[in-house]
């Protein structure tokens, strides 16, 4: 296991600098950025080609969507596992070259007009089934390019970069297929995932190998040695409980917050999108604030108020009504709130994840508490709709968003409400190393 101090600096504070002056942290930063921006472009591309030129139905293109989200929950304990045997740079890599070709062959195709709608959901499949391997693989490789006490610092700057491109990137996607046509904005896309690419492998530093034995144990042993981690640690155990609690109820929430905002609130499409689009510069501020925050008031403090404030904002919405002038300001406050707070939180629960996880276990525990946190959604957004059928949605809401408030409860009964400024390093022992390791 690597080394770690209490600070980065006389001062007790992690230096910025620093950690930009490390041009592998800035490869992989650059990486990122142009990666996300593909994926959440191609998110946008990917729908509206089948609809503009495959013409597809409500229910088919309802199907591609969950095609595209599948991976997440039928892969991600299995990404995590690889991760943990692999080098980071490698698994990205290949991810980032599979997902330019896959659109890359899909715009050939889309011109040509022989890419029909089964082609589209297996090529949906493949994107998401190689966006999850991505995504676990740039969050275990931070720990293996920055020292510990950078990394919320590093967080921070790899999650400013996901919030502008969950902003730019739809709007990004959108814009290519009615300047261009929907299979030229495909082929755009994939020079995203082109450019991550040739940034990514160019990270120079070598993850060693501490202990790999000559027959690694099957993949079913290295999830549940995963599955078992994170349930043994208090901490990532709470991390799992209030992750789910969360996207359980915020699933609920925003199906009915969905159906409020059209039928009660009576707002235009361009009102709904002008609302929930405030999300995003929130979750700006919330990654910058990030920075900052838990070194100063300490990382269970913040963990719990943020989560308090982000999740409870949304109890003042079934208070609207009035017109538009009114309920738009509203709206967009409460979407910026969320979006600060719930990014405070996505920022600092993962720079807790990553200190308290030893090395060989980095991707099987994000993996774990991804799969088990967004295993309740689509059971969430099904009693969202049934609760709105039964009570309406101002009644629904209500009761769904105070069920959001059941996540930083769970955080604040935990040893998580205790953590302080600085984190804790696990014991060396606590679990064999027997993949990639950053060698100091």
């Amino acid at each position: 296991m690597p080394s770690s101090s209490s600070a980065a600096s006389d001062s007790g504070r992690p230096v910025p600098s620093s950690l930009w002056r490390d041009g592998d942290f800035r490869r992989l930063w650059v990486g990122q950025t142009a990666s996300q921006l593909g994926e959440h472009a191609s998110l946008v591309v990917l729908p509206l080609f089948a609809v503009l030129t495959l013409n597809a139905g409500a229910g088919q293109l309802g199907a591609l969507r969950a095609v595209g989200q599948a991976p997440i929950l039928l892969l991600s304990l299995f990404a995590g596992a690889w991760v943990d045997r692999w080098p980071t740079r490698t698994l990205m890599v290949l991810t980032d070259a599979g997902r330019a070709l896959a659109l890359g062959a899909a715009a050939v195709a889309g011109l040509l007009g022989v890419l029909g709608l089964p082609a589209l959901l297996v090529l949906a499949f493949a994107i998401g089934a190689l966006s999850v391997f991505f995504d676990v693989a740039y969050q275990a490789s931070l720990v293996r390019l920055v020292k510990r006490d950078q990394l919320v610092l590093g967080n921070s700057a790899l999650e400013r970069s996901r919030s502008a491109a969950q902003i730019g990137g739809p709007a990004l996607g959108g814009a290519l297929v009615s300047v261009l046509s929907a299979p030229i904005a495909a082929g755009s896309s994939a020079v995203f995932f082109a450019l991550s690419f040739l940034s990514i492998r160019r990270i120079g530093r070598r993850e060693s190998i501490l202990k790999r034995s000559e027959r690694p144990p099957r993949v079913w042993r290295r999830i549940h040695e995963g599955l078992r981690f994170v349930a043994g640690n208090t901490s990532l155990r709470t991390v799992c409980l209030a992750s789910a609690a969360f996207q359980f109820f915020f699933a609920a929430v925003m199906t009915v917050y969905l159906l409020l905002l059209p039928r009660d609130l009576h707002l235009s499409g361009t009102a709904v999108g002008l609302a929930l689009a405030a999300t995003g510069p929130g979750a700006l501020l919330g990654s910058l604030l990030a920075a900052r925050l838990p070194s100063r008031f300490g990382h269970g403090a913040v963990l719990v108020s943020a989560a308090v404030l982000g999740d409870g904002v949304f109890l003042f919405v079934p208070a609207l009504h009035g017109s538009s002038v009114v309920t738009v300001p509203a709206l967009l406050t409460v979407n910026f709130v969320f979006g600060t707070f719930s990014q405070l939180v996505n920022v600092t629960v993962m720079a807790v994840r990553q200190t308290v996880t030893p090395d060989g276990m980095q991707g099987r525990a994000a993996a774990t508490i991804n799969f088990v946190g967004m295993g309740l959604t689509p059971l969430g957004s099904l009693v969202g709709g049934f609760l709105a059928e039964v009570w309406g949605t101002r009644t629904s809401l209500l009761v769904t968003a105070a069920g959001m408030l059941l996540s930083p409860a769970l955080m604040a009964l935990s040893p998580l409400a205790r953590l302080g400024r600085t984190l804790p390093v696990p014991p060396e022992t606590s679990v064999p190393c027997e993949g990639f390791c950053r060698r100091e």
